[in-house]
């Protein structure tokens, strides 16, 4: 990534270039991705091809001004804080499901980065409901954040091989693996979670952002959900397809022309 396409990537989250790769302009940054950059998986449904390469993603994050899901979202925002100067390795990542059974491999992908500060966090913009802010990577206690209460531990189990659980208000979320990994390792994963029927991403459509006051806001197909800080919620169905549009672009900064329904993924 050149300084022109970081500036347009900083200009998109509408952040000013940072004087330094800081713990402080990490935390801003993390945030403003959340708040701007909305999680969906409009792709899968509108036959859109899913590209892991640096170019294509910014392509599709800056240039057509649309989110996507954790390999899109954390890729892009990877490349963004290796061009700021942060030190930056890519973690895969299994995610918790149902009964507490770990996904596929490559399930999701997770930032370890370290800033001129010292510090050595976890950022993640592409788990929808987390944290608000990046994590300390070496904290193992509780560690508080607007999204809850976050924590860091070791994974259980007799050949944990050193991987590490985060959990959410004591709720695992999803085991962390620490070898780096190059983007093109989640190539796998993302065409599984893109085309299997298993998936849940294929079942169903969601566009999703963090709200300035700290809630969310997620349109799922038509019912458009707005969840307060305080866990309030508001759900209305939206009764048309204008409607519809009007909410992708007024609150996701998505323009279609057409209102996205669910593809069908046979099994096998």
């Amino acid at each position: 990534m050149d300084a022109a396409q970081a500036d347009a990537y900083l200009r998109r989250l509408g952040a000013a270039r940072p004087a330094a790769p800081t713990d402080a302009a990490l935390r801003e940054l993390q945030l403003r991705h959340l708040q701007t950059v909305p999680f969906e998986n409009l792709s899968i449904h509108l036959g859109e091809e899913i590209v892991l390469e640096e170019g294509r993603l910014l392509e599709k994050v800056v240039g057509a001004h649309r989110g996507g899901f954790c390999y899109e979202l954390n890729g892009a925002f990877g490349a963004l804080l290796a061009a700021l100067g942060f030190d930056v390795t890519l973690l895969a990542a299994r995610v918790y499901g149902k009964e507490g059974k770990l996904g596929i491999p490559y399930d999701h992908l997770a930032l370890r980065v370290r800033t001129a500060d010292g510090g050595d966090w976890l950022a993640d913009v592409g788990f929808g409901a987390l944290s608000h802010f990046p994590l300390v990577f070496g904290e193992r206690g509780e560690q508080v954040d607007p999204g809850g209460t976050l924590r860091i531990a070791a994974a259980p189990g007799p050949e944990p091989h050193g991987d590490l659980d985060v959990l959410r208000d004591d709720k695992p979320q999803y085991r962390l693996e620490l070898r780096p990994r190059a983007l093109g390792d989640f190539v796998a994963g993302a065409w599984w979670h893109s085309t299997s029927p298993a998936s849940h991403f294929t079942q169903s459509l969601v566009c999703s952002r963090l709200t300035k006051d700290g809630g969310r806001i997620t349109l799922s197909g038509r019912t458009l959900t707005t969840t307060g800080l305080d866990g309030t919620r508001e759900v209305r169905e939206l009764s048309s397809d204008d409607e519809v549009l009007t909410v992708y672009q007024d609150s996701f900064g998505i323009g279609l022309t057409s209102v996205p329904a669910v593809r069908n993924h046979h099994r096998n």
